[in-house]
């Protein structure tokens, strides 16, 4: 009975000095669907080796993810998002609003956003201009002005594609990867029509609202943060595409191909050195104030950024991630395992 009461006395301390309360034994993990299978890989191997509950690992899309993590300070709150971008300074308000004040960075390495299709479906083969002349809801009318977007068929906008309607799967607003695919493959392919350079430069809003406002008349149908369904969905119509990250095509290489960017087919090579012209970093975030209080959340942090893991040889590049350099990776290790406050 006394070491009892020692206890609640321990913990009572804890959550009167951390704002913490200590009745979950599991760590929570929210945030990006890119991320997820790694955070689930490095739960099940953090189980497997520590003997402890796996954390729980939530695809929840990283503006979700944010969302979740940046609520407060406590056990209804997550630990750990993953994400397909950089927190926004909108994020870091809410998280500093709700007492989220001792953050870490963590950029894991890189995925390469692709556009794939079923296995059985005819080569294609785009330009970032193409891509936005498909699937951006206005586009140039020649005359200072915009128009409705007309294409229906790839063959509208050059005669050399499939001449089948455009039909592409991709992740809703609330998705770090509609982000990026919006600032890497939209705002360029925007970029390349004539009269949008010239706009940037008088009226960058209007040239933004432009760029980056995909259509709502069909052909882009927003398919949810299950990348599953996307390639449930790409299987029962080979004439669809599916937007997603590499890691997921990696995955799914048995039932789905990559549509080449610009002459260049997404992989691991293309990936790290570049030269696929749609890649982007990865995150995760940690909220240092659960550190020391919800069990286990040290050591699987120091599993997430292990060379076992985060290798060149890791288990995550096994599914898809592509590595870090070793200077980078070094430096990560460092920031996660002392806590590195962000902004500091």
């Amino acid at each position: 009975m006394k070491k009892y009461l020692g206890s609640c006395a321990v913990v009572a301390i804890m959550m009167a000095t951390t704002g913490v309360a200590v009745a979950r034994d599991q760590i929570m993990v929210v945030g990006s669907s890119t991320v997820f299978p790694y955070s689930q890989a490095v739960a099940e191997e953090f189980a497997n080796k520590t003997g402890n509950q796996a954390p729980v690992v939530e695809s929840v899309g990283t503006g979700g993810g944010f969302k979740a993590f940046c609520g407060g300070i406590g056990e209804a709150t997550a630990d750990i998002t993953g994400a397909s971008r950089a927190i926004k300074e909108s994020e870091l308000k809410l998280c500093a609003d709700n007492g989220v004040t001792d953050i870490t960075e963590a950029m894991i390495g890189y995925d390469g956003l692709s556009i794939a299709h079923a296995r059985s479906a005819p080569e294609m083969n785009l330009t970032e201009e193409q891509v936005f002349l498909a699937l951006a809801a206005e586009l140039p009318d020649g005359k200072g002005g915009f128009i409705a977007n007309p294409n229906k068929k790839w063959s509208d906008i050059d005669a050399s594609l499939p001449d089948f309607d455009i039909i592409a799967f991709g992740p809703p607003p609330t998705s770090g990867t509609r982000d990026a695919f919006v600032e890497l493959v939209m705002h360029d392919g925007c970029s390349e029509l004539e009269g949008m350079a010239d706009l940037k430069k008088s009226d960058a809003d209007k040239w933004n609202e432009v760029c980056s406002r995909m259509r709502q008349d069909g052909p882009f149908v927003e398919a949810g943060e299950n990348d599953n369904l996307i390639v449930q969905r790409l299987e029962s119509d080979p004439n669809a595409v599916g937007i997603f990250g590499y890691s997921f095509l990696y995955e799914n290489n048995d039932k789905l191909k990559a549509v080449k960017i610009n002459d260049i087919e997404p992989t691991f090579d293309t990936i790290a050195d570049g030269s696929y012209p749609v890649a982007r970093p990865l995150f995760f975030y940690v909220k240092n104030q659960h550190r020391d209080v919800i069990p286990g959340m040290k050591e699987f942090l120091a599993e997430y950024v292990s060379e076992e893991a985060l290798g060149p040889d890791g288990y995550l590049a096994e599914r898809g991630l592509t590595p870090l350099s070793d200077e980078l990776r070094a430096e990560l290790q460092t920031n996660v395992l002392e806590g590195k406050k962000l902004g500091m």
